[in-house]
C-alpha cells in the first residue's frame, strides 16, 4: 500500500494522553513539513517520549486527531509503522552480533527482498564498511548510533523520529550525526528529534518545547526566543554567585544564569530589568552591558517556570 501525498509529515491537533491520575500530554499540536528537521525539547519527564509514540501509532491518544505520512494516527498505525523510521533512546540492538548481520535482521524483519543489497548500501551510505565485521557490543557510542540511523533507514522512510539519539555521544560524532541529519533532509526526508543540547536545537529548522505535558513554545528558534520577550544583560566580573543572588531579589529580574565568565540577567520588564542591574553594580568593578537573549537563557525561564505552572513530574 502507497502512502498518501500529505502535506505535512507529520499534522496533529490536542492530542491527550493519561497515565492514572497524570496527564502526561495536554492538548499537544504541531505539524512537521517535508524536509524539515523539527527539534523537540523539554525536561526529562516533560512528555517528550510519549508524544512522538502517539505520533507515530505505537500509543493510541485519549482524545486528539492526526496524521503521520497522511495516515491517521489512530486507524492506520501499521502503515505508519512501515514508513517511518524510529530510533528510541535506549540501543536496542544485539551486542553479539555484527553490525552486518544486525542490520540483515532488520532486514529480515521488513520482508525486504533485495536486503543484501539493502544492507551493503545502508554500510556504505553511514560510512560502516570498515567495521561491518566487528561486533556490535565492541563499539563506541558515536558507532552505536549510526548503527541505529542506519537500521532505521534500511526501509526508506520519508520521517524519522529519533528520540534523545545523541545522548551519552562524544562531540565529534554529535556534530557527524548532524550533518547526516541535514544530508538526509536536503533529499526530502522529515525529522522529528528530540535533545537537550542547545547547539542541536539550533540546528532546527523549528523548535517546540514541551514542559509536564504542555506545548509552551513553538517555531523557528528565532520565533522561540521573541515569543518570551525577555530583555537580557550580561556582566562581567568577580563574585558572580553573591552578585547573582542579590540580583535576584531585585523587581524586574525573572532569571539568572551563570555562563562561563558571566552573568545573564534576564525579565520581561526591560526598564525595571535595567535599573536592578545598574543598582547591582553601582560601585563595583563589573562590566554590564545588553545582549540579545539566547535560545538557552528562553529554554532555562522556560523550565524554570513550567514547573512552577504545572508542577514537578511524578
Amino acid at each position: 500500500m502507497n502512502s498518501p501525498a500529505p502535506q505535512n509529515a507529520i499534522d496533529v491537533r490536542k492530542l491527550n494522553k493519561h497515565f492514572g491520575d497524570k496527564h502526561v500530554v495536554n492538548d499537544v499540536s504541531l505539524q512537521v513539513a517535508p524536509g524539515e528537521i523539527f527539534g523537540f525539547l523539554g525536561p526529562n519527564g516533560s512528555g517528550k517520549t510519549t508524544s512522538i509514540r502517539l505520533m507515530c501509532g505505537l500509543l493510541k491518544p485519549d482524545s486528539g486527531t492526526g496524521t503521520c505520512l497522511g495516515y491517521d494516527i489512530v486507524r492506520d498505525s501499521a502503515q505508519i509503522k512501515r514508513n517511518v523510521g524510529y530510533m528510541t533512546q535506549r540501543f536496542s540492538f544485539w551486542e553479539d552480533l555484527t553490525i552486518r548481520e544486525n542490520l540483515d535482521f532488520v532486514a529480515r524483519i521488513y520482508q525486504m527482498r533485495n536486503r543484501r543489497e539493502v544492507v551493503e548500501r545502508a554500510l556504505e551510505s553511514l560510512g560502516l564498511q570498515s567495521r561491518a565485521r566487528q561486533l556490535t557490543g565492541e563499539l563506541s557510542g558515536g558507532w552505536k548510533q549510526r548503527l541505529a540511523l542506519a537500521a532505521c533507514m534500511l526501509h526508506e522512510p520519508k520521517l524519522l523520529l529519533l528520540d534523545e539519539p545523541t545522548a551519552g555521544v562524544d562531540p565529534t560524532a554529535r556534530r557527524d550525526f548532524w550533518e547526516e541529519l541535514h544530508r538526509l533532509a536536503s533529499r526530502g526526508i522529515s525529522v522529528l528529534v528530540s535533545t537537550h543540547y542547545m547547539d542541536e536545537a539550533e540546528r532546527c529548522h523549528k523548535l517546540a518545547y514541551i514542559a509536564y505535558g504542555k506545548l509552551l513554545a513553538q517555531g523557528t528558534a528565532q520565533q522561540v526566543i521573541e515569543s518570551q520577550a525577555l530583555a537580557t544583560w550580561s556582566i562581567h566580573g568577580e563574585r558572580l554567585t553573591e552578585l547573582s543572588e542579590r540580583l535576584r531579589a531585585l523587581p524586574g529580574v525573572d532569571q539568572t544564569v551563570v555562563f562561563g565568565s558571566a552573568l545573564h540577567a534576564s525579565g520581561r520588564d526591560h526598564a525595571a530589568l535595567e535599573a536592578a542591574v545598574r543598582q547591582a553594580a553601582e560601585g563595583r568593578h563589573l562590566r554590564v552591558e545588553p545582549i540579545e537573549t539566547g535560545l538557552e537563557d528562553v529554554f532555562i525561564y522556560l523550565m524554570s517556570h513550567s514547573a512552577d505552572d504545572y508542577g514537578a513530574p511524578s
